[in-house]
């Protein structure tokens, strides 16, 4: 690639700037007198790279208002005022790093918090002596070097070896619609804006295909009893356990999280979990929790389903992402009946009572117990170890105050609402179970006005434009980002696209095909997220990619934009669909769009 001179470079990049960005291209400052440079120069102590002083003689950095030029995070260009007081700054807050003294004059450039010979050129995105660009200018190997420094993570050196090749980069970047350092220079409104472009796979590695040619796990079956002892004979067999001489220690209680709902049976209550019907079938809970551990799951819960008391139905997860605690589940579960949840975490034990989708606080029950495996010294304090770490007992129940708490709560259920169940009872019983479909989070309702989408008042353009009209365009956004995603690929969204594209109202019921292609998604996007995790514990390679799961990703985000158009305020929903749209040329397409 052709490297420019400095003076070529700002010679193509104020002809860009005039022509798009005028704004912009107002707020250049003129040129540094060369006495200001040397006068620079003799204050810090350093002679100034060739390329500083040649991009200093043609712009004495910019003018800090807003639409000025900046290089994306690391900001705008310093004048030489700006590079002596952000030098002198860091000089004094550097002053109090020794590890200076332990470097050689090489290590320094690269390591030390801010050598003497350091320059920032860049004001940061705040428009303050940080996360700027900066020259190394001690003779050597990296002089004139360019680097990052960013106040929190501290200095590494970029791949530039001078600030020619900074600019010209940044030049090629705007006349070309090219990334520059990672993001887009564009031009709106007269002004040069910076946003983030991108694509995803076309065809993403679907986790739950991969899934469905898994087999699931079974059991072992249990093994033959030792033989009998022989008349001629004697024949014992003994084990030792973690108990010692004495056998195994006992296992501790099961108190599994529950939710009790009246008036239902077992297979309705897994159909309001969201159960798939292909994974259905009677399991105990070893078969339970060894299936939702297995591929064959792809990270779905798995809950099983049986009776209790007089008219009620209960369920317990075996594994998964948690579900019983979330008020989508919840809501469901309770409609037109009553849901009795028990939950055990920690130090906490809570009976929650749900009528209809409303929490009935005054009949709930919470207990907290104080943590007890803490070993304490003569004086009752904790006795700690020479890192100051409390020494814990091994093996003991930390909070054995709220494992009494659950039993107690249990046996209270009978008397107040008519469940009698013990956890105990139904271990290898083959209780209904499946694995779940989970519900959506619930669309959260906008909190604050919109205003600002990447540097786009989208709030004014709310203001100024008919509902119909603002409508009709975004909808056309939200089609283009299902097409940049690849959802509209799937018929439900397409149909859901094309009647918003007439401006036709659009329903969203429950488990019906629309919301369960989205749910599928939201599977797809945690099963190949839950793949990637586990490789990083294994040996062999992921079956998916780290591709994969951005497509996935985006395509759950996607659906998500279009829950919003369909549920929430136009202005919400605009907010969301803008600020996922792919191509960096959203801002002209929604203008064409507005003109239509």
């Amino acid at each position: 690639m052709i490297t420019f001179t400095v003076e070529e470079s700002w010679d193509r990049i104020g002809s860009w700037l005039a022509r798009h960005a005028p704004v912009t291209h107002g707020l250049l400052r003129p040129p540094a007198r060369p006495t200001a440079i040397e006068a620079a120069e003799l204050r810090l102590g350093v002679a100034f790279p060739p390329d500083l002083t040649e991009s200093l003689l043609r712009h004495d950095g910019v003018e800090l208002q807003d639409g000025t030029l900046t290089l994306d995070y690391y900001g705008p260009p310093s004048s030489v005022e700006a590079i002596v007081w952000s030098a002198e700054f860091l000089r004094e807050v550097g002053e109090d790093v020794d590890e200076e003294d332990d470097l050689d004059e090489e290590e320094r450039d690269e390591h030390a918090y801010w050598p003497h010979e350091r320059l920032l050129i860049t004001l940061g995105i705040g428009w303050q002596s940080s996360d700027g660009l900066f020259l190394a200018t001690r003779p050597g190997p990296h002089h004139g070097r360019v680097g990052r420094y960013f106040d929190e993570t501290g200095s590494s050196f970029t791949p530039w070896s001078g600030l020619r090749h900074v600019l010209s980069d940044f030049a090629t970047a705007l006349e070309n619609g090219l990334s520059f350092d990672g993001r887009i220079p564009l031009a709106h409104e007269g002004r040069l804006i910076w946003d983030d472009g991108g694509t995803v796979v076309a065809d993403p590695t679907s986790a739950l295909s991969l899934a469905a040619g898994a087999p699931e796990p079974q059991v072992p079956a249990a093994e033959p009893a030792p033989p009998a002892p022989r008349p001629d004979g004697v024949y014992g067999v003994f084990t030792l356990g973690s108990g010692g001489f004495f056998g195994p220690e006992p296992a501790p209680p099961v108190q599994p999280d529950v939710v009790f709902v009246a008036g239902i049976d077992p297979g309705e209550l897994l159909d309001r979990l969201g159960s798939v019907p292909a994974t259905a079938g009677p399991r105990s809970r070893e078969q339970a929790q060894l299936s939702v551990g297995a591929p064959w799951a792809a990270h779905r819960p798995m809950v099983r389903a049986g009776s209790c008391g007089d008219g009620w139905s209960y369920a317990t997860q075996e594994g998964g992402d948690a579900q019983f605690g979330r008020s989508e589940v919840l809501g469901r579960l309770s409609r037109g009946t009553r849901v009795v949840r028990l939950t055990k975490q920690g130090p906490e034990v809570r009976v929650t009572v749900v009528e209809d989708g409303t929490e009935r606080p005054e009949v709930g029950h919470r207990v907290e117990s104080p943590r007890e495996d803490y070993v304490t010294g003569p004086d009752g304090q904790p006795a700690l170890g020479r890192g100051g770490q409390q020494w814990q007992r091994i093996g003991v129940d930390p909070w054995p105050g709220s494992t009494a708490a659950y039993a107690r709560l249990l046996a209270g259920l009978t008397a107040e609402h008519g469940i009698s169940w013990d956890p105990a009872d139904d271990a290898a019983a083959p209780l209904a179970s499946a694995l779940l479909l989970p519900v959506l989070d619930e669309v959260p309702e906008a909190r604050h006005p919109v205003t600002v989408v990447r540097d786009f008042d989208l709030g004014a353009l709310v203001e100024r434009t008919s509902p119909e009209r603002l409508r009709s365009a975004v909808a056309a956004q939200l089609a283009r980002l299902a097409s940049e995603t690849g959802i509209d690929g799937y018929p439900e969204i397409a149909r859901a696209l094309e009647q918003t594209g007439r401006g036709e109202p659009v329903d969203l019921p429950a488990d019906e095909a629309l919301d369960l292609r989205m749910r599928t998604i939201r599977a797809e996007t945690r099963a190949v997220r839950g793949l990637l995790d586990a490789a990083r514990q294994q040996q062999d390679p992921a079956p998916v990619t780290a591709a994969d799961l951005a497509a996935w990703h985006g395509r759950d985000a996607a659906a998500g934009a279009l829950r919003r158009f369909l549920l929430l305020p136009l202005a919400a929903a605009a907010e969301t669909i803008l600020s996922l749209r792919m191509s960096v040329h959203w801002r002209d397409e929604l203008a064409a769009d507005l003109a239509d």
